[in-house]
């Protein structure tokens, strides 16, 4: 039975004072179910590695996502035209934060049973990210997007570092410290282990 037959079902129950099968209408078809309440922490190495592995592509919209140190190097420079706030409070901090600074996401949402392992994980927006919650991609309509090439697209993390290489000042914001990624011919290397200074989320999906 479709979710929306069983609330119908249920609602003519009611209408006639079925109570009992309207319970069991619900129960049977549409249970409630608690979600398990968990907690998911990464280091800064692992969340870069996933961004290079999806081209700093958001896999849930296809759209580009970048290097959150270069929005940060952007707020140092012009911090009136492009703001930044430790606690990202909307009013206070630039929208390309939520919109462009990517992060990992389950999914299938651990509280609904999914692994919490790279092959479950995937590079999508903070904006994203917060929508998706623990929500599936069927549930919310949404597909899973290829992944990006990062050769093709590198998130701007080359531009970031030359501007980081120019002023080595910058490098005494924690924020843009703990991002710096020196790529090679052969591998990216993170030079700082610091995690981002990003909103925290109580619940991962």
């Amino acid at each position: 039975m479709q979710k929306i037959d069983a609330l119908t079902q249920a609602g003519q129950y009611l209408l006639k004072n079925k109570y009992e099968q309207a319970r069991n209408v619900i129960t049977d078809n549409y249970p409630f179910k608690t979600l398990e309440s968990t907690s998911r922490s990464y280091t800064d190495r692992q969340k870069m590695r996933q961004f290079k592995k999806d081209g700093f592509i958001d896999r849930y919209s296809g759209d580009k996502l970048v290097n959150p140190g270069f929005l940060k190097v952007l707020s140092h420079y012009m911090p009136e035209e492009f703001p930044y706030h430790s606690h990202w409070k909307m009013e206070a901090c630039h929208n390309a934060y939520w919109e462009f600074v990517p992060t990992v996401d389950h999914i299938y949402p651990v509280a609904l049973g999914g692994a919490d392992s790279e092959e479950n994980w995937a590079t999508t927006s903070m904006l994203h990210n917060s929508i998706k919650n623990n929500w599936t991609l069927e549930q919310l309509n949404w597909k899973l997007y290829a992944v990006g090439n990062y050769e093709d697209w590198d998130g701007l993390t080359g531009v970031f570092v030359e501007l980081v290489e120019k002023d080595a000042s910058l490098l005494e914001d924690t924020y843009i410290k703990s991002g710096i990624i020196y790529p090679n011919a052969h591998n990216t290397k993170i030079i700082n282990k610091g995690e981002h200074h990003v909103p925290k989320k109580h619940t991962e999906n």
